[in-house]
């Protein structure tokens, strides 16, 4: 499969503090995407996105609240994602919320996977 990047995603209430820390300890670069999301980039395949979560509970390790991570698989193009998407499908992914606009030239679809994790993917221009 051609995934354009691969970014794991973490929620938090404060994306400024976050962001700027994960960029700090990976000698990396903060890019905004809107209000309610920053994309971390350092060298390597992985990214690191931060998603504004208003009410995240921090995680309590080991025991207590559950950590708080998910996967966006981004695609290059529309048809990318549709052969992505039912790759997913077949495999044994629900769908949880389709895109707003699944035309659009940018967009993201939640799945779970058969344990119920969510996961996201997502798909840019070319």
């Amino acid at each position: 499969m051609d995934i354009k990047h691969r970014m794991i995603v973490f929620d938090a209430a404060d994306i400024e503090a976050e962001s700027a820390f994960w960029a700090g300890f990976l000698d990396g670069t903060v890019e905004k995407w809107g209000d309610r999301w920053r994309a971390i980039w350092a060298d390597g395949g992985w990214a690191l996105g931060v998603q504004l979560a208003p009410d995240h509970v921090p995680p309590e390790w080991p025991d207590g609240a559950p950590q708080q991570i998910h996967l966006d698989l981004y695609f290059e193009g529309v048809d990318a994602h549709t052969a992505a998407h039912q790759r997913a499908i077949a495999l044994g992914a629900r769908l949880l919320k389709p895109a707003d606009d699944p035309a659009a030239a940018r967009g993201v679809q939640v799945y779970a996977d058969p344990a119920g994790h969510p996961f996201c993917l997502c798909w840019v221009p070319s």
